[in-house]
This record gives C-alpha cells, sequence and structure tokens, in this order.
C-alpha cells in the first residue's frame, strides 16, 4: 500500500495550490520534467505563480504551458533562451525575471530545503547580479549574499518511488529535481514504477520525509532537439 499515493494528479495538486504560490519545478531543458504535474497545475488555474526551476522549457512543452496559460507572473531561472514567448512576456513587462547562476540556484534551492536561510558565494561578484545584495570580503575574496529558496510547492519527477515517498531518479534526469523536492513545503511526485515495498536505503536519492503525495507518471517523453543524420549520410 502507497500511503502517500493519489490516483489524480489534478486533484491531489487542486487541494494544495493557492494563487500567488511559488513552485519549484525539477528538470533541466526537458530532461526529468514532471510533465504530468505540469500539466495539473496548468489545469487548477492558479494565477500569479512564481515559478523557480533551471529553465521554462520551450514553446508549447515543459513549463511554457503555464506562460501560454498566463498563469506566471515571476520567474527565478538560470536560462530561458528555449522559449520566444518567455521572451515576449518579459519584455512586454508581463513577466518579472529574477536570474540566478546555475549553481546558485541549485544552492538556494538546497539551502531552502536544510534550513539555511541565505549564504555567501563569489559568484555574480561584480556583475548585475550582485546589485542590491549584500557583500562581505571572505580570505581576501569578495562574495556576495543569496538568499534560500523555501517553496510552497515543489513538483519533481523519479524513475521509481516506494510506499513512503523514498524517491530515486534515472540519469540525467536526475537534474534539479531532488533539489527542488528538498525545497517544498509540500512536494508532489510523479513516478514511472511504484515499489509495492520499501526502497534500498542505498539506493534512495530523495528521502520520502521531503514528499508529501506521489502519482503515476506521465509516459510521454518530450525531446528538446531531436537531431539525426541524413540518409544520405547513413547511405554512405
Amino acid at each position: 500500500m502507497h500511503l502517500k499515493y493519489q490516483d489524480d494528479a489534478l486533484e491531489a495538486l487542486a487541494s494544495v495550490i493557492e494563487d500567488g504560490m511559488t513552485i519549484a519545478v525539477g528538470g533541466f531543458g526537458l530532461s526529468g520534467n514532471p510533465t504530468r504535474l505540469i500539466h495539473a497545475l496548468r489545469d487548477t488555474g492558479a494565477k500569479d505563480l512564481t515559478i523557480v526551476s533551471n529553465n521554462m522549457g520551450v514553446d508549447g512543452k515543459g513549463l511554457g504551458i503555464l506562460l501560454e496559460n498566463q498563469q506566471v507572473s515571476k520567474v527565478i531561472a538560470s536560462y530561458v533562451g528555449e522559449n520566444s514567448l518567455f521572451a515576449q512576456q518579459y519584455l512586454s513587462g508581463e513577466l518579472e525575471v529574477e536570474f540566478s547562476p546555475q549553481g546558485t540556484l541549485a544552492e538556494r534551492l538546497r539551502a531552502g530545503g536544510v534550513g539555511i536561510p541565505a549564504f555567501f558565494t563569489a559568484t555574480g561578484v561584480g556583475t548585475e547580479i550582485a546589485q542590491g545584495k549584500e557583500e562581505q570580503v571572505f580570505n581576501g575574496q569578495r562574495a556576495i549574499m543569496e538568499k534560500g529558496i523555501r517553496a510552497d510547492i515543489a513538483l519533481v519527477k523519479a524513475h521509481t518511488a516506494d510506499t513512503e515517498g523514498n524517491l530515486r531518479y534515472r540519469k540525467t534526469s536526475m537534474n534539479f529535481n531532488p533539489l527542488a523536492a528538498m525545497s517544498g513545503q509540500f512536494t508532489l511526485a510523479e513516478a514511472e514504477h511504484m515499489l509495492d515495498d520499501f526502497m534500498d536505503p542505498e539506493l534512495v536519492h530523495t528521502p520520502g520525509i521531503f514528499v508529501q503525495a506521489l502519482v503515476d507518471a506521465d509516459p510521454v517523453k518530450d525531446i528538446e532537439n531531436v537531431t539525426v543524420r541524413s540518409l544520405q549520410e547513413v547511405a554512405s
């Protein structure tokens, strides 16, 4: 029996979502995206959301569908170059953007998850990233203060989950998922495989203490950029 398992992703999310919330989402590009939960988030109709993610997917896929539905007011991300609608909404003033260097964003999510309110890093010193942030010097090196991120809700994608919500990720799809899972006050995970017993502790990537609800994963795995050889190249 899966104590945290729920049949309906939309129902699971609708019971906790509110307008104006901060949502941390796992994935890198379209790899490891919690696709079913992203679609459920769109279907809740929640508005004025702050999305924390490495990127915002692409047009029509991943987190891009939330932009299409006018549900996002702010994005905290490290890369947004694959989404033309994102650029349009940002340039028109519809969307607030907070850029965070990729390693800094990862640490901000981890810090939020373990109760660290802020930390200092040399990354971004002397750039626009540093504007308005406290600066100190440690061992002769300048560093700026970055705040940990504690999201209201986290949405993540796992390969395997067990009865208590312990999660294991597969290869590249691990990316930002364990960090997002830690940062959420309420974390929903979709998993491709649900075990009927407890996972071997040595195989656990995200302990179940961080996970409040589980749903089955969407079997569809979108590809961001398909690169293939021409028939002429194959023939030669």
